[in-house]
């Protein structure tokens, strides 16, 4: 068609292909809105319950208080101090809340340092060459490895040390009841479970770290280098200070994937029920997303809204770090120029 007679129909199906696509975005981003509070709803509905005395918070509001002063009575604080139990009415999440906390923990101290040291010497000392290109190309095929991997890889060399130590028993440092309590091998103790997850987690720590120090400008670097400074001193004074936000960030999130990890820890052979919690790194443990699906598995109803109020602590625990992030990134953000 000419152009004297009308729109060419060729910019006419255009914008009809991108109406059309548009259309299709925002139903299927509504769907997926959908049934996520569907199924939010659903879990908070079950699981609140177990959390939360509703009866006597109405209860608290309909004699003229605020509510806050007879919190005692409306909050289940048996739900975390309690460890878990065959009756519903007497669990609790204790053991494995604690257990992630600890296991968490090792996994973060330390991946971070090892994984924020891999991405500065790939970006700022490496020479660039195919070893170089190497390394950096298994880095990313080992972020995208399904974490059971990581879980046989965990087995054999913490928990069992590659056979090292034969079948005759471990060698031990201290009293096992002690805080200062140390085995070879580790076997299925918190810090296999820690060390395990760090392994998950450290590619996506390393990846994230570098594509900080990419967003650098090269001209903050090479004016620290015309002042005198040498490349150690440009690193830690101007570099790493402000690829920090995007460091902690991708840190943050990639902890927050630690957290709801469960199938390493199965290979591991971690037990799913457990009524104590760790005193030393050598410590029997296990977590949360265990302790989800010990209760789910339960036909009783009464197992299954604990399961759906476990399922609501992970997820404000997940929300929490994300948050944290945000606001790190917010708050240590500054203009690269």
């Amino acid at each position: 068609m000419r152009a004297d007679r009308g729109t060419p129909v060729s910019t006419g199906r255009r914008m009809l292909m991108n109406r059309g696509f548009l259309a299709v975005c925002l139903l299927v981003t509504t769907l997926s809105v959908v049934i996520l509070s569907v199924l939010i709803v659903s879990i908070a509905t079950k699981g609140l319950p177990w959390i939360f005395d509703t009866a006597a918070f109405k209860a608290s509001f309909a004699e003229g208080g605020n509510g806050m002063g007879g919190w005692r009575e409306w909050f289940r604080t048996g739900f975390f101090t309690d460890f878990a139990s065959r009756r519903a009415n007497q669990a609790g999440i204790r053991a494995p809340l604690i257990g992630s906390i600890w296991a968490t923990a090792i996994c973060a101290a330390v991946a971070l340092p090892i994984g924020v040291s891999t991405a500065i010497y790939l970006e700022e000392f490496a020479p660039r060459n195919r070893f170089r290109r190497f390394i950096e190309t298994n880095i990313r095929n080992l972020a995208g490895v399904p974490s059971i991997v990581y879980g046989i890889l965990g087995l054999t060399a913490f928990a069992r040390m590659f056979g090292l130590f034969g079948s005759d028993g471990a060698i031990t440092i201290g009293d096992p009841e002690s805080i200062f309590y140390f085995a070879l091998p580790f076997g299925q103790s918190v810090l296999s479970g820690g060390l395990t997850l760090m392994l998950v987690i450290l590619p996506i720590i390393i990846i994230a770290s570098q594509e900080a120090f990419r967003a650098v400008p090269n001209s903050l670097r090479d004016a620290s280098l015309a002042l005198g400074a040498t490349k150690w001193q440009t690193v830690f004074n101007v570099t790493l200070p402000a690829s920090l936000p995007m460091i902690m960030t991708g840190a943050i999130l990639a902890i927050s994937r630690a957290i709801g990890e469960a199938a390493p820890l199965l290979v591991l052979g971690v037990p799913l029920f457990i009524t104590t919690t760790p005193n030393n790194l050598m410590s029997d443990f296990t977590v949360l997303p265990f302790q989800i699906f010990n209760w789910a598995g339960r036909p009783q109803e009464d197992f299954r809204g604990l399961a759906a109020a476990a399922i609501l602590v992970l997820l404000v625990v997940l929300l929490t770090f994300n948050g944290v992030a945000v606001f790190i990134r917010q708050k240590l953000h500054r203009p690269l120029s």
